[in-house]
């Protein structure tokens, strides 16, 4: 609104009301055939501190905030800029699950990238080869 210098006007407001949901996810760890959980494993082994960075940044997923996840080959890495680097890998089941594959630091970063995509790629299969016999 402009106005001319010295001269008081009333402000004239008009106002709109927008509705935003923003997207949430739901979170789950990714399950071997032998029902143990490579997310689970790394997370037992962290201190109670890290493991506390690691809880927030697993409901900043749930809660759709995304920013600080880089993708690649098919997975996601979440990077938590704290400690030594750690790193939660994931992946997007569908529009609304998000898939925690395990964790690691920057220190074997490759490795770990390396493991959350063959996790992925076996969880694909496995659930391909359900789908097709159900």
């Amino acid at each position: 609104m402009l106005r001319q210098w010295g001269r008081f006007e009333a402000p004239t407001y008009s106002y709109f009301y927008v509705t935003f949901r923003p997207m949430t996810y739901q979170v789950k760890e990714l399950l071997l055939p032998d029902g143990s959980s490579p997310y689970a494993r790394w997370f037992s082994a962290l201190d109670p501190m890290a493991a506390a960075k690691v809880t927030i940044a697993a409901a900043r997923i749930e809660q759709g905030n995304l920013s600080n996840v880089e993708w690649f080959r098919g997975i996601g890495e979440y990077k938590i800029d704290w400690g030594p680097g750690y790193r939660v890998y994931l992946a997007k089941d569908g529009l609304r699950i998000v898939v925690l594959l395990g964790g690691g630091s920057k220190k074997r970063q490759q490795k770990d990238i390396d493991e959350a995509v063959a996790l992925w790629e076996e969880y694909k299969r496995r659930k391909a080869q359900t789908q097709k016999g159900a």
